[in-house]
C-alpha cells in the first residue's frame, strides 16, 4: 500500500515513529512535541488505541494531551473491523490536528483497520497535512512493509522474521521499535535484506523520528534511532539460505543518531545535531 497523494499547494503532516517506552509523566518532550505540531491550544487530537486491549490506554493518552495543553483530546474506542464503519469516528478523523497510534500489538492493529474507512482516513488526512504520531506497535504498523513478529536476541538468519502489509503512510522505511531494550538488530538486518530499497529505522524506547515533509527526521528522546541502509549492498545470501540459516550481507551502512541528530531519507545521509537544521520544519 503506498501512501495516500499529496497536494502540491499542502505538505504531508509529520510522521513520527516512537520506540515504545516513551516518558509520559516528567518532561514528556515527544508528546510535546506531537501536541505542538497539532496546533497546541488549538489542537483538536484523536488517539486511536486499537493495538491494545487494556481499557485506560485511551483515558491515559487523553489524560496526557490535555496536559500538554492540547485543546480537545478524544479517543475511538475501535475493537472490530465492523466499528470503523462509523460514520461518527469518519467525522472526528476528518476534523483532527493530530492522529495517535499506541502501542499494543501490531497485527490486532493491521487485521482491524487495514483496507476500511477509518485507515483511508488516516493516510488521507496525513497527506493533507495532519500530523500522524504511533508508538510501539502503532510506529511499527506505519510503513507499507510492516515486521509483524520474530525473535529478538538472534543473527539476521532467514526465517526469523515475519513481515505483514502495514497502514502504508510511507514506503521508504522499516520500522522496528524498543530496538536496543530488546536487542532487535538483528531482525531490523534480516528485514532489509528482503529489499535494499528499504531503509531500516530501529527506534529506541523513549525516543522518536520526527520525519518531515521533506523527508529528513530529527530524532528526540533519550535513547537512539540505528539507520540501516542496504542500499549499496554487494552480496546477500538471503535468496538461497535455508531456514535458520545465517546471512552473509555485505556493504551494508549503520548509522546510530542520538537526540537532535537528523537523517535525509532521500540523500541517505546522517547529520550531527548542528548541521543540515534548516532542512526540518520540527519547532524548537
Amino acid at each position: 500500500m503506498c501512501p495516500a497523494p499529496v497536494s502540491e499547494d499542502t505538505p504531508r503532516g509529520f510522521i513520527i515513529p516512537i520506540g515504545g517506552g516513551e516518558d509520559r509523566v516528567k518532561d514528556m518532550a515527544i508528546h510535546r512535541k506531537f501536541v505542538e505540531l497539532s496546533g497546541d491550544g488549538d489542537a483538536d487530537i484523536i488517539v486511536i488505541p486499537t493495538a491494545s486491549r487494556l481499557e485506560e490506554t485511551g483515558p491515559d493518552y487523553n489524560r496526557i494531551f490535555t496536559e500538554l495543553g492540547a485543546g480537545r483530546v478524544e479517543f475511538l474506542p475501535i475493537t472490530q473491523r465492523a466499528d470503523c464503519d462509523n460514520p461518527a469516528f469518519a467525522d472526528m478523523l476528518d476534523r483532527a490536528t493530530g492522529i495517535f497510534l499506541t502501542g499494543g500489538n501490531q497485527l490486532r492493529l493491521s487485521t482491524i483497520l487495514g483496507g476500511t474507512l477509518v485507515a483511508q482516513k488516516i493516510r488521507r488526512q496525513n497527506a493533507a497535512g495532519v500530523p500522524v504520531a504511533g508508538t510501539s506497535a502503532g510506529a511499527s504498523v506505519m510503513s507499507e512493509h510492516m515486521i509483524a513478529g520474530g525473535p529478538g536476541n538472534s543473527a539476521p538468519a532467514e526465517g526469523n522474521i515475519n513481515l505483514a502489509p502495514g497502514l502504508g503512510l510511507t514506503n521508504a522505511v522499516i520500522i522496528d521499535q524498543h530496538f536496543t531494550q530488546r536487542n532487535r538488530l538483528g531482525r531490523l538486518l534480516t528485514a532489509s535484506s528482503f529489499n535494499p530499497f528499504l531503509i531500516g529505522l530501529g527506534i529506541d524506547e523513549d525516543t522518536g523520528a520526527f520525519i518531515g515533509p521533506d523527508n529528513v527526521f530529527e530524532v528526540v528522546g533519550s535513547g537512539a534511532v540505528t539507520v540501516v541502509d542496504a542500499s549499496h549492498l554487494t552480496h546477500s545470501s538471503m535468496w538461497d539460505a535455508g531456514t535458520g540459516e545465517a546471512l552473509s550481507l555485505l556493504g551494508l551502512r549503520l548509522d546510530v543518531m542520538g537526540q537532535g541528530c537528523r537523517y535525509d531519507l532521500t540523500s541517505r545521509h546522517a547529520f550531527p545535531p548542528d548541521e543540515h537544521a534548516g532542512f526540518c520544519s520540527l519547532p524548537a
